[in-house]
């Protein structure tokens, strides 16, 4: 359900996109035709200024001495004599008043010689930029006219549309910004299903041996030999404790991977925090004789919470703290409220972590590169399920360095 969902907001996405796209192009296209057409307007009303001022006003026009022959190509009728210098200060002189602020080329027609005489081309940007050879036909049944051509008609429309066209641009990098960001999704959802799948065939796998080893590390110890021989109990009880750490991570990487799949399924009581701290701070005081916890939580105080995952919770905290201890674990666990929630905080003397790693810690598989971290056995996975657990619970957490030595891990329950 979720991948066919994926794949309908995918292609509304993408039809959404494409639609946009096409109607920016319709749009800019049709922009570009009303402003060519303005700019065949502009020229026709300046041309027929410079007959006028040519003729002197004594001409009457029947009909338009302005013919538009081509795109960029005008011809004027004047009907009578003019001098080019003339025809070349009126022509700039009406540009400028109506605005027309790019290059032309002029000429005109010797009626002696019977053949068009080149004027000047003219920069909108430069007073006099030289001769550029441009071809001017003749044309019958005019007598005394000139001609001026636009060379950069089509690049001065395009710059007078850059709005349109940055607008244009920037649609075409959404969408392949859009694409590049679906081909991502798609590549890093087949990731995660693969790591899932393999999680979980590998986890089910070591499920099978470690409980025949469990069970023959149990039964050995049971073992009328065994029970005689110090040295044989010491190394099958050191195969069961390790056994029993490695079902642990065993649990927790299932979970994380059950996790991932479709949330822990969470069963929500009422916890008594100190007889609930006290207890599993017993449970790991017996297995680390050097350890030391301080409780300072008050008799009444609770919280709602599921008791499995909140027990996991503590025990990765207490167990990352002990095992990043270069002297004799000391962690005080506290708990105190505001007018917010309650925050439950828990100090130790370990080694701490560098501040630029603390933004990293509940990732998964992120291990803190120290050489502490080489010496002590694990995944990476602790503190990303403690955070896991956490946000679902609708918690926060935090870390923070101590101002003498070791990290306070606090959590926050809001009520």
């Amino acid at each position: 359900m979720e991948i066919k969902k994926l794949n309908i907001i995918i292609t509304l996405g993408f039809v959404a996109i494409i639609g946009i796209l096409i109607a920016q192009l319709l749009w800019t296209r049709q922009a570009y035709n009303l402003e060519d057409k303005k700019f065949n307007q502009t020229v026709n009303i300046a041309l027929l200024e410079v007959a006028e001022k040519l003729s002197g006003g004594k001409t009457s026009f029947t009909e338009s001495p302005v013919q538009n022959i081509s795109n960029d190509y005008y011809v004027v009728n004047i009907n009578n004599d003019f001098h080019p210098a003339v025809l070349e200060h009126y022509l700039k002189t009406e540009f400028t008043r109506f605005q027309i602020n790019t290059n032309y080329v002029y000429a005109l027609y010797n009626c002696h010689s019977d053949r068009m005489i080149y004027g000047k081309y003219i920069s909108s940007h430069q007073k006099n930029s030289g001769n550029k050879t441009i071809q001017f036909p003749k044309h019958k049944n005019l007598v005394y006219y000139f001609s001026i051509r636009f060379p950069d008609k089509a690049t001065y429309l395009i710059s007078s549309l850059r709005f349109w066209y940055l607008l244009t641009f920037a649609l075409i990098i959404i969408l392949l910004v859009y694409v590049y960001s679906i081909y991502t999704i798609i590549q890093q959802k087949k990731f995660s299903e693969l790591q899932r799948d393999f999680i979980n065939n590998m986890t089910h796998e070591f499920k099978t041996p470690l409980s025949s080893i469990l069970l023959a590390s149990e039964a050995l110890t049971k073992q009328e030999l065994i029970k005689e021989n110090p040295r044989l109990q010491t190394y099958t009880s050191i195969i069961t404790d390790q056994s029993y750490k490695l079902n642990h991570h065993i649990e927790k990487i299932l979970n994380i991977a059950k996790n991932d799949a479709s949330g822990l399924s969470l069963k929500f009581q009422k916890i008594n925090l100190l007889p609930f701290i006290t207890e599993i701070a017993d449970t790991i005081k017996h297995k680390n004789e050097n350890l030391t916890i301080r409780i300072e939580i008050g008799d009444t105080v609770s919280v709602s919470a599921d008791e499995f995952h909140f027990t996991n919770i503590i025990y990765n905290i207490l167990d990352n703290s002990i095992k990043y201890c270069d002297t004799a674990p000391h962690i005080i666990i506290s708990a105190f409220k505001d007018s917010k929630g309650l925050y439950l905080k828990f100090k130790d003397n370990g080694i701490g972590i560098p501040p630029k790693n603390i933004p990293h810690i509940f990732d998964k598989f992120y291990r803190v590169p120290t050489t502490k971290s080489d010496e002590v056995n694990g995944f990476g996975l602790g503190l990303f399920y403690v955070k896991k657990v956490v946000q679902q619970h609708n918690w926060k957490i935090s870390v923070e360095n101590n101002a003498d030595k070791g990290i306070t891990i606090s959590l926050f329950v809001p009520f």
